[in-house]
């Protein structure tokens, strides 16, 4: 990993992620965000990250849960699975996988008077580092906590822990928030001022996700009541 640009590290405030050559956009740099509560905010509302990585030589990005805890993000998943593979474990000389993680929300579909000028609204976060395997018992444990209650937080103490045996098929990675942009695109379309007069609709159409009644499983007691926290979403 490159190391952060001496002068932006410098600079950068208490809230905010040093920017390096890595997390500096070349293109419409006044959109970028190194703010913490901005790109906490923005990873805390996402479900699905997508984590890129080097296999033989050749780039591969996977969709996969995470949940954040702090300054560190977590995925999971089988320990037979590439990534968590990849990245070793207990005895490995240099256990770790550089990779680069991915989060992005669709806010709304920008129509211009223009073919060019159509974009989206858009809230991102890119993060680069290493991951790393959790092999602490503890660490695991609230990671996996984590992971469930970023999908709905409070589920976790609702539902039954791992067992030995769940455990010993899980791996799971960690990822320092060191390296870190947000990018952020809001407003209407950049028509140029000779399309201004076409007769084309220009605007924006919104775009957001809800949630629909819980629907129970078909084998729940029919006494079991809707807990209080699916209920707030």
């Amino acid at each position: 990993m490159p190391a952060p640009d001496a002068t932006a590290a410098t600079n950068a405030p208490d809230n905010a992620y040093p920017p390096t050559d890595r997390t500096v956009p070349t293109r419409s740099r006044e959109r970028a965000s190194y703010d913490r509560e901005v790109v906490h905010a923005i990873l805390d509302e996402g479900y699905v990250c997508h984590l890129g990585f080097i296999r033989e030589g050749a780039p591969v990005v996977l969709p996969t849960l995470y949940g954040r805890v702090g300054e560190r993000l977590y995925v999971h998943g089988s320990t037979g699975a590439r990534p968590l593979r990849m990245a070793g474990g207990p005895g490995a000389e240099e256990p770790g996988l550089p990779v680069c993680l991915t989060v992005t929300h669709v806010d709304g579909l920008v129509l211009a008077r223009s073919a060019f000028h159509h974009s989206i609204n858009y809230r991102s976060v890119v993060v680069h580092g290493t991951a790393r395997p959790v092999t602490d018992p503890a660490e695991r444990t609230a990671a996996l906590d984590a992971l469930v209650d970023h999908v709905v937080p409070g589920r976790a103490a609702d539902s039954r822990p791992a067992n030995a045996k769940e455990l010993a098929a899980t791996a799971v990675l960690r990822l320092d928030l060191e390296e870190v942009s947000a990018k952020v695109r809001t407003g209407g379309p950049d028509d140029d001022a000779e399309d201004l007069e076409l007769p084309h609709w220009s605007g924006v159409v919104p775009v957001a996700h809800t949630y629909g009644a819980p629907v129970p499983a078909d084998d729940l007691a029919p006494d079991t009541p809707v807990p209080g926290y699916l209920t707030r979403l």
